[in-house]
């Protein structure tokens, strides 16, 4: 597993309930803001084997992205269950709902990667 999936995957596991990341919220935090489509990618491909929280990631405008009707109105019943709110649009309040991680998240991400190098 490489340091950035490493990263994401902790950064997701981290957001807590009632609150969202974007995809690139997440690139960004760790270390690759650029990276938004490989976050995207690592939701799908690791979201049940590192039971990842997938529903608290939504677009950068604020909604969600899935396009399949079944699991987007899942997504949304999990958010408002967890008492985030969608506007009339279908879209959460960034300013409101956004998680942004700590800097306890950030020390242990060093620290993570700092005993990795030491193997």
């Amino acid at each position: 597993m490489t340091p950035f999936t490493r990263k994401v995957i902790l950064i997701i596991q981290s957001i807590p309930e009632g609150s969202v990341m974007t995809y690139g919220g997440i690139a960004r935090a760790a270390g690759s803001p650029r990276a938004a489509r490989q976050v995207v990618r690592i939701l799908h491909s690791m979201s049940r084997k590192y039971k990842l929280p997938w529903h608290r990631v939504i677009n950068a405008k604020g909604m969600i992205s899935l396009t399949e009707d079944e699991s987007s109105s899942l997504q949304q019943l999990y958010l408002t269950g967890e008492g985030v709110v969608f506007d009339e649009q279908g879209v959460v309040d960034l300013e409101r709902y956004q998680y942004v991680p700590a800097l306890e998240l950030e020390m242990e991400l060093t620290a993570d990667l700092g005993d990795e190098g030491e193997a």
